[in-house]
């Protein structure tokens, strides 16, 4: 014991090295640090070994849910059969079976990645504040400006044009307008027949143009920002586009990082400097890095700087990593990710920072995860390329077939060619005689092939994209005024940014969804806590008139209050009071345990009142600063922090204790620690972490009781959805001090092999443990998650959580979303090499097979007890395993996983995950997010969704300028108008959201009856008339109206056919198109100086022409009418029979049934209802 050894005082001075983890590289292989906030959710975690599955541990928890079940898991031994293994319950038992893989104690060999030897051919050498030889190596480096705009001035039309014409149909009516531009072949006005293609094409280049101007705009100004730069001894201001790599970079509090720059000193005696990395991650905690102190006591704020050469890795995408070392003095130390500070990242809580720029421009890790603005087509608009090719394949034979008969009328009519008009082989109008109009048999067909492309094109009318486009708008139009989606407290409507793809969001398979600030709030909430064995969840929220008495310290005659409150147990309010009791005490070394270890940076704000201020926590993680604010509210205020002390008001009364040492999380030891010097001059180490690894370091001989009552309190507050820690503390003597000491000097400062020797280090100390408590800290979830999460599993859509947080707060998030749930076994991959992964794919494979063939084998073959399963995986694998051969395994194992979790990924990693499913299948995705970070992801998925107004997707909207209105004008409104069924049903019933995924309505089979069923109705139109008029003296022109009115009236009936609900709207543009054809055909008949001349009122005095026109509805809608009527009462799918129950009686309220198919089913649905 130290207590009282005056002598022993000097150990408690910090070392000349700076202590804590940020200090240190992060080994991003083996050392990602991973949150405390775990959740109970298992003990029974199934380990892998080659073929060699075991369950470790025997110990069973509480689960979410009130229930109490046994746990089923499967074990598999060389040699053996599989054999169901149940794990025993207590209580209520949670089934989560986590299988992980890559086992990386602190005991493993091997030295990760990031602390290799870097080659010389694999480095970039930096000559600090020497930027003309850093630059003069084999490759010149990349300047600082950056581009983000698609078109520069000469690229713009050729690379326009060319995503234009990605439309097949484009390419098509570009050929008719040329075809059409030949004398020969001039069918309409040349003019006429270019001008709509050209309307389309200018309007929606204009729009891109406007588009990549504004990039282009952004880009400029982002270049021409100032940042001081070290010339000459001074710092001048220069543009961040002419920085260049070497050059020594001054930055402010507040300001934006220029580019990637290695710290070499900061405002702060000790180094260290606070970032904000918000644009990279997502993450809106603050960053702990730091300089060196060989260069933090060298370096002074102006000055020469020189003699510092640093060997780093060539540019990568990896935010998390950097692989680097500095020699100086003929010394060499090491850098690693905690040196090392990113464009785009903000400066805070630090007055300044010095670095030397080691990466530049597209370079930089930002600008290396960003993919671009790539554009998008909907699922619908790819497949009417694939049916404009079948229709112009059908076009071209029909021409054919014409321009053959053509040839053979022309052989048979060969010798009257000479006086009939259009074909006189020559012209005596004038004396010379001439060939008029012939051009012999031969070119006469080819012509008439291509008179006839030009006639037939409306087989594949322009007109189709415009009623799309038009639809597009009407339907975005609904969704932005729709009142569900408007957001009160930001004012803000939903906005509709890429009108090309609206109709894909009913075909989603795959949702990819960031997890901060998407899934949740990014709030922890203090809820309550167990000390000493004594559970204290009688919490009550503050008031705003006790919040105005409550706990507050005076300084300087200012008032400082907590930002944020917590809800209070009285009990453990009092006892926090009374130190010198037993209970007391135990409550003062939680409360001090919860101040003191962790990260937090403590803030000051103002406020209305000038003589309160508010501290605000700020730190890496947010149930740190949770946990922080609950210290304050029960009078333990941390004030003020340094990286060799920390200052804790506690009732009152400010106490410095020295911070002597911090070992971080990491995902082996579940758990994080800091040493320091007490202000009665011991020394103590406090430990936090999850509950699966701290009991393992309790000293459970000192007070079982205390520790079964706290292991109860755990699986209580797990229950009901919080996320555990538990919290442990050891008195450390003269000579354990010493050997720590030593032993973490020593780590801290190796070259090779830094982070397995840390953890060596941590785990020694970490043991023989006094239990002080545990805390349950609430995650605040964004209202209806967990709802929708569930409802999206209902119908079938998988949901990936693609997150930059840590893994263990990543799975804690899972179980309270219900993303991850007690059926689920886990499979965890985390590796750092590509071999250890490869070989982890394939025994998790294995695992599935296995899992399946039991599955299969209990439920007697029926394939319905699939067990459930959920992969999670971090970064630093996904480095070894995506744009490799093991990303065909990755695609196997998660397609065949309910829920995916990917950790710790960079932004451009999110988008290779994208990738992995894009590139496989036909399944329709989505990716949401809310920050900078997820651009990329959201950029690369079919559908990308931005929240609040971050980066949303703008991706092309083509409009067209030409239709025949009263055929389109219907097909409009009902496109917009018409839905299936109502949201209520849609709600209760999210098994129909498979038919969209199935393409139940638009497929390859209904595309072809639909050209059958199109194909009857011409025949219908045409013949009908042709054979009642035969023999009659009735010409073209009155024809030709008989033919226009049924086509319309045929059309619109159809469409009719098609309509579920009924609108006014809908009926007056149904039915008032067929009227508008009737008022158009007598105007124009009407007219004297246009051909047909009053033929519509002559044949429609005829009671032949009436029957005619009914007899061509009928006989073209019979076939489709009988098709229909035997589909939806002989098979109906359904929607079919949700519609009817919608129509014939509201389900709910008539204690009906509604049996709905399972989405694995086949497109041809076999539901049945019963009542």
């Amino acid at each position: 014991m130290m207590k009282g050894s005056q002598q022993q005082w000097p150990l408690l001075v910090p070392p000349p090295r700076t202590p804590g983890k940020e200090e240190l590289p992060i080994d991003i292989d083996s050392s990602i640090p991973v949150s405390s906030m775990s959740k109970p959710y298992s003990d029974s975690q199934i380990e892998m070994s080659g073929d060699f599955v075991r369950n470790p541990s025997s110990h069973s928890i509480q689960s979410k849910s009130s229930s109490t079940h046994s746990i089923k898991g499967v074990s598999f031994r060389e040699g053996h059969d599989l054999n169901p293994v149940s794990y025993g319950s207590r209580g209520a038992s949670l089934g989560s079976n986590p299988v992980r893989y890559g086992s990386r104690g602190a005991s493993s060999g091997g030295f990760t990645s990031s602390y290799k030897e870097i080659n010389d051919e694999d480095a970039r050498l930096v000559y600090v504040n020497d930027p003309g030889r850093t630059n003069q190596q084999r490759f010149k480096f990349a300047g600082n400006s950056i581009r983000t705009s698609k078109y520069s001035i000469l690229t713009f039309l050729p690379r326009n044009l060319f995503e234009q014409f990605h439309r097949i149909a484009y390419i098509y009516f570009l050929v008719i307008a040329i075809l059409n531009q030949l004398p020969q072949l001039a069918v309409f006005g040349r003019e006429a027949s270019i001008l709509p293609l050209a309307m389309v094409l200018f309007v929606t280049a204009v729009k891109d143009a406007y588009e990549d101007y504004r990039r282009h705009r952004s880009d400029r100004i982002e270049n021409n920002r100032l940042a001081s730069v070290l010339v000459n001894g001074e710092y001048e201001d220069k543009k961040w586009k002419d920085i260049c790599v070497g050059e020594v970079i001054k930055v402010s509090g507040n300001q934006t990082l220029p580019c990637d720059m290695v710290l070499l000193s900061t405002s702060d005696a000790t180094g260290v400097a606070y970032v904000q990395t918000t644009n990279l991650d997502g993450e809106s905690n603050l960053k702990t890095r730091y300089a060196k102190q060989e260069t933090q006591m060298r370096t002074p704020v102006v000055g020469n700087i020189g003699g510092l050469l640093i060997k780093c890795e060539k540019p990568n995408r990896n935010i998390y990593g950097f692989q680097a070392n500095m020699e100086i003095d003929g010394k060499r130390i090491s850098l690693g990710p905690s040196n090392i500070i990113l464009r785009g990242c903000e400066l805070k809580n630090t007055d300044w920072v010095v670095g030397v720029a080691v990466y530049a421009g597209k370079e930089t890790k930002a600008m290396l995860n960003n993919a671009g603005a790539p554009s998008k087509r909907s699922r619908l608009e790819k497949r009417m390329n694939k049916e404009i090719i079948i229709l112009s394949i059908f076009l071209v034979a029909l021409c054919t077939v014409v321009s053959i008969c053509h040839g053979a009328w022309l052989r048979r009519h060969r010798e009257e060619l000479y006086l009939m008009q259009f074909y006189r082989k020559y012209d005596y109008s004038e004396p010379e005689v001439k060939k008029y109009e012939y051009y012999g048999w031969g070119m006469e067909i080819f012509f008439v092939f291509l008179m006839s492309v030009i006639v037939f094109q409306v087989m594949i009318p322009i007109s189709l994209y415009i009623s799309v486009e038009l639809v597009r708008i009407g339907q975005a139009y609904f969704m932005i005024r729709d009142d569900r989606m408007f957001d009160k407290s930001t004012n803000s409507r939903f906005q509709c940014r890429a009108l090309n793809i609206n109709e894909d969001l009913g075909q989603i398979k795959y949702v990819f969804s960031d997890k901060t600030g998407t899934l949740t709030e990014n709030k922890m909430e203090f809820q309550c806590a167990s000390v000493g064995g004594v559970d204290y969840d009688n919490g009550k929220d503050i008031s705003t008139e006790d919040w105005q008495t409550g706990y507050s310290v005076q300084v300087d005659g200012m008032v400082l209050r907590p930002k944020m409150t917590v809800k209070l147990d009285q009990d453990l309010l009092n006892l926090s009071k009374m130190e010198h009791t037993n209970e007391g005490k135990h409550v003062y070394d939680f409360l001090v345990a919860l101040a003191a270890c962790n990260t937090i940076v403590p803030l000051t704000v103002e406020t209305s009142d000038p003589a309160i201020k508010l501290i605000e926590y700020q730190g890496e993680s947010p149930d740190e600063q949770a946990l922080a604010y609950a210290a304050a509210s029960y009078g333990f205020m941390l004030v003020e922090r340094s990286s060799g002390h920390i200052v804790i008001d506690i009732q009152g009364k400010r106490q410095r204790f020295n911070v002597l040492g911090l070992h971080e999380f990491d995902s082996d030891r579940k758990r994080m620690s800091v040493i320091v010097g007490c202000p009665d001059q011991t020394v103590k180490v406090f430990v936090k972490g999850a509950d699966t690894t701290m009991f393992k370091v309790i000293d459970k001989s000192l007070n079982l009781n205390m520790v079964n009552a706290t292991e109860s309190h755990l699986h209580s507050y797990s229950s009901k959805g919080l996320r555990t820690l538990v919290i442990g503390m050891r008195e450390l003597s003269t000579s354990e001090f010493e050997q720590w000491q030593s032993s973490y000097e020593s780590a801290s400062t190796a070259l090779m092999g830094r982070a397995k020797l840390l953890r060596k280090v941590a785990n020694n100390v970490e043991n023989n443990l006094k239990l002080l408590g545990a805390s349950g800290i609430e995650d605040k979830l964004q209202q209806g998650v967990p709802e929708a999460i569930e409802s999206l599993r209902t119908a079938g859509i998988k949901v990936w959580v693609l997150t930059g947080d840590k893994q263990e707060t990543a799975i804690s998030i899972g179980y309270s979303s219900k993303l991850l749930t007690s059926k689920m076994t886990q499979i965890v991959i985390n590796n750092n090499s590509k071999d250890s992964c490869r070989k982890n794919l394939d025994d998790a494979l294995q695992l599935y097979k296995k899992l399946s063939n039991v599955s299969h084998s209990n439920d007697g073959g029926h394939g319905a007890g699939t067990n459930q399963l959920a992969l999670i995986i971090d970064g630093t694998s996904l480095v070894y395993i995506l744009e490799t051969e093991l990303e065909e395994k990755l695609f196997e194992l998660a397609s065949k996983c309910t829920a995916v979790l990917c950790c710790r990924v960079a932004p451009l990693q999110k988008a290779g995950i994208v990738a992995l499913i894009k590139n496989r299948t036909d399944d329709m995705t989505l990716a949401i997010g809310d920050g900078a970070n997820d651009v990329s992801m959201i950029q690369k998925a079919d559908v990308g969704i931005g929240i609040s107004g971050q980066e949303g997707r703008q991706a092309v909207m083509a409009s067209d300028f030409s239709m025949v209105i009263y055929t389109s004008l219907p097909t409009i409104v009902v496109g917009i108008l018409d839905k299936d069924l109502g949201r209520g049903t849609l709600l209760q019933y999210p098994q129909l959201y498979g038919a969209g995924q199935r393409g139940e309505s638009y497929n390859g089979k209904l595309f072809w009856v639909t050209i059958l069923d199109t194909m009857w109705q011409s025949v219908a139109a045409f013949f009908i008339p042709l054979a009642a008029y035969w023999d009659s003296t009735v010409g073209v022109s009155a024809l030709g109206d008989l033919w226009i009115l049924a086509v319309v009236i045929l059309v619109n009936i159809h469409l009719a056919m098609d309509v579920i609900r009924w609108y006014t709207i809908t009926h007056i543009a149904i039915w008032g198109s067929i009227l508008a054809t009737f008022i158009c055909v007598m105007i124009i008949d009407a007219l004297p100086f246009l051909p047909g001349y009053w033929a519509f009122f002559m044949i429609a005095k005829t009671k032949l022409f009436w029957v005619c026109l009914l007899g061509i509805v009928v006989a073209g809608m019979v076939p489709r009418f009988v098709v229909k009527v035997f589909v939806q009462h002989c098979k109906p799918n359904d929607i079919h029979i949700a519609r009817e129950a919608e129509k014939f009686g509201n389900l709910r309220e008539t204690n009906a049934e509604t049996e709905m198919n399972p989405i694995s089913d086949l497109p041809r649905s076999t539901a049945t209802a019963t009542t």
